[in-house]
């Protein structure tokens, strides 16, 4: 529908500037109200069957029967419309439902605002300044309970048969219950294709984190159709590896690189910690477990003095480390890569860090749901190096590899 130059000169007859356009009771404001109204008075006339005022004979008995004031919160303020009825009380305009009190545009602003970490009080303050909109929690809430549905078919959507590299983690965060604060765990599983790109496959949450709670995750990602992973990075969780097993025998489980280097820099202060994660990466960067084995004992003679608890770490978990050192170069980045995972971690503790603690377990999950929505938009790439990582993986793993 276009608008002519010379409508265009009208409406801006006077123009004085911005606010005349974009302020409380500027020209879009009142062109919304006008074309709403307007609207309804055609949908009315539909619904009868005739228009107002129509001399010619009607063919029902009903009729208009004058207005109800309605006010809607909208992109530019509060709007004052007038909502036509009918006699037989049958009529509801398409364009603005029964009980609706937002024009379109509003819940997207809420959720917008609530998937980037605002919370319920800054998003009520931030609406009231710039759009002069007063808005309560229950209505915050109802506009990002639009996104339970969303979530549930997210949740139980089929997933590929087949994944070459499955990174399982689990982030804490607390929940008031019962008046009182908890910790809970949300468990996230990331996943490369085949083709190369990340894809989430999942969001739980729970009291703590647990074997047994992974197991039922790994079973339901079976039962919606993973039938084969080739590799799963997992942190040192006591009962993991065998939890992935018996669910996916012949997946390899390689303890996260990730979750070693950053548990062995919870021992180091700012100063040093730059220098030790260079020593480190020469660990896991080693052509072979004997060449890893060397540089780690390297390691340890030169910080065991100031911090001897990080080689005894990975000495002690060596057996977890040294799986993925059998791979070529290609596949090894693929597994150990701070890009994978962490940068869902960065990501979800930096919409939560605002949050002492959320109110409930459901508005948690919807947060980090809305985050993980924002996140994945940005997976549009391959992971680099791609295609040689997968000829490698066909090369090693045979007919496993559907190429």
């Amino acid at each position: 529908m276009a608008i002519t130059k010379e409508i265009l000169d009208e409406l801006l007859k006077g123009y004085k500037g911005p606010d005349d356009i974009t302020g409380p009771d500027g020209l879009l404001k009142q062109l919304t109200k006008a074309v709403i109204e307007r609207a309804m008075q055609a949908e009315m006339t539909e619904h009868l069957g005739f228009k107002k005022n129509d001399p010619q004979k009607k063919t029902t008995g009903n009729r208009r029967n004058g207005s109800s004031k309605k006010t809607l919160r909208s992109d530019q303020g509060p709007l004052d419309i007038e909502v036509p009825r009918d006699r037989d009380g049958e009529f509801e305009p398409a364009i603005v439902p029964k009980h609706q009190r937002e024009f379109k545009g509003f819940d997207d602003k809420v959720l917008s605002m609530y998937s980037r970490g605002m919370t319920t009080r800054e998003i009520q303050g931030h609406l009231k300044d710039i759009y002069a909109i007063d808005v309560s929690p229950e209505l915050i809430s109802r506009a990002t309970d639009s996104v339970k549905e969303l979530l549930d078919e997210w949740r139980s959507r089929t997933l590929e048969p087949f994944y070459p590299v499955l990174f399982l983690d689990a982030l804490v965060i607390n929940v008031k219950e019962d008046s009182h604060i908890v910790k809970k765990s949300i468990y996230l599983a990331l996943a490369i294709r085949l083709d190369g790109q990340k894809e989430l496959l999942g969001l739980w949450i729970d009291q703590s984190e647990g074997a047994k709670f992974w197991l039922g995750i790994l079973n339901e990602l079976h039962n919606r159709g993973v039938q084969d992973i080739l590799i799963a990075a997992v942190d040192g969780l006591t009962g993991f590896p065998e939890a992935i097993n018996a669910v996916f025998p012949k997946t390899e489980v390689q303890l996260c690189i990730v979750h070693m280097v950053r548990n062995s820099l919870k021992f180091v202060p700012y100063k040093d910690r730059k220098v030790v994660a260079a020593d480190l990466k020469a660990i896991y960067l080693s052509p072979d477990e004997e060449s890893a084995a060397a540089t780690l004992e390297v390691f340890a003679e030169k910080w065991d003095a100031k911090y001897p608890m990080i080689a005894r770490s990975w000495k002690a978990r060596w057996p977890e480390v040294i799986p993925f050192l059998k791979f070529p170069m290609a596949i090894r980045k693929v597994i150990y890569t701070t890009n994978a995972i962490e940068s869902v971690n960065y990501s979800i503790r930096k919409i939560t860090r605002n949050r002492q603690s959320f109110p409930t377990t459901d508005s948690a999950v919807k947060l980090v749901f809305m985050a993980l929505q924002n996140i994945s938009k940005k997976w549009t790439m391959p992971l680099r190096d791609w295609g040689s990582a997968l000829n490698q993986f066909a090369i090693i793993y045979g007919d496993r590899v559907p190429l």
